[in-house]
Order: structure tokens, then sequence, then C-alpha cells
């Protein structure tokens, strides 16, 4: 069954709500490892909304932490230590994991997402917004992961249609363009799985 990590080329740039819209098309559990940041609550609690999940595939954070800041650092302040090898994958499938801002945010001032990535070995979608800047940060994200052999799945977009920067990406990072998210205007489990499967094809992911 089908198992993937979502992270992306930058944070606020739609992850969540693309994790959400593929677990809800899948039918998936979902997986936050890290929460940072709890005041305007959890992704998981997003995510829930988004898909329309039951409570029993929305699996439980490693570690929820207070600040909504990298986690190596909301950890430091919440006076915790977060240890990369207690992060095990739930065996539930099928799973969406999803990181926390870009690739390379850090865990400890040690290890990186990325390195716990490579560890688990799970196809990866790096999730890539359409706008100006998009090419550098995504063929950046791109080439961090392959340093690390961490397999790609494909870029996932976000945001209005620009042909150039998604062929650009995907032909000069040699990897699968899986589609695009649009920017809706509200956001419903309806409205966000219909955009999801007009934008992708399931296929690709089972």
């Amino acid at each position: 069954m089908s198992a993937f990590v979502v992270t992306g080329t930058d944070t606020g740039i739609g992850k969540t709500v693309f994790s959400a819209a593929l677990a809800g098309a899948l039918g998936a559990h979902y997986w936050k490892p890290v929460q940072s940041g709890l005041e305007d609550g959890a992704d998981k609690d997003s995510v829930a909304a988004l898909a329309g999940l039951p409570a029993e595939k929305l699996l439980p954070e490693a570690y929820r932490l207070t600040e909504p800041l990298s986690p190596h650092r909301a950890a430091e302040l919440d006076g915790v230590t977060i240890d990369p090898d207690a992060l095990i994958l739930p065996e539930a499938r099928p799973l969406v994991v999803e990181g926390a801002g870009g690739a390379l945010v850090p865990l400890t001032r040690e290890v990186t997402y990325a390195d716990v990535f490579a560890q688990w070995g799970l196809l990866t979608i790096v999730v890539a917004r359409t706008s100006l800047g998009t090419i550098n940060h995504s063929l950046l994200t791109i080439e961090a992961l392959r340093a690390r052999r961490v397999p790609i799945h494909g870029v996932a977009f976000i945001g209005e249609a620009n042909e150039d920067n998604e062929a650009t990406i995907c032909e000069m990072g040699q990897v699968r363009r899986l589609g695009r998210l649009p920017l809706l205007p509200s956001l419903a489990p309806e409205t966000l799985i219909g955009a999801f499967v007009r934008g992708f094809s399931l296929d690709d992911f089972t």
C-alpha cells in the first residue's frame, strides 16, 4: 500500500492543504511527526477539517512544540530534546507523512528533515508554488534531496497555472510533474478533493 512523505520548498506554500487533499483522496492515514506551534491548532486538525478523515486516521505526533518556529528552536524553548531515531514510521497504510517548512529545516542542530527522509526511504513529494522564485527554490530542494539519496516521487504545484515555470523545474530537475492544485476561494472537503481529482491522477499515488 502507498506511503508518501510530503515536503516543500518553503514554509506556508500549501503543504498541509496538499497533504489533506492527498490523504482525503486516498483515504489515507496522516502523520505529522513534529508539530511546531499550537496556538492556532495543529496541522492534524486542519487536515481533519479539510479531508474529512475519521479520527483514527489522524495519527498522534511524536513531538508537540509550543512555538511556531523551526523544530530545533521550538524544542529548545520548550526544554525538549528531539531524538530523530525516535521518529519511527507508523505501520498504517496508506500513509501521508508531512514534514515542516522546507526539506532542510533542522530537527536538531545536527539533523535536518531531509536526513530523516533518507533513513525512511519513502517516496517523497515536493510541493512547490508556481509563482516567481519557484524555479530556484524547487531545484535547490531537489538537489538537497538527491544529495541524500531521498527517492523523489515528483513535484506537486500549488497556485495559478504557470506552464513555463512548471515545465522548467521538471525538465531541469528531471522529476515528474504530478499535477497542480489551484488556489481555491473556499476550502472544504468537497471542493478540495474535487480540485485534487481534477488536477492529479490517482494512478500516480496507488
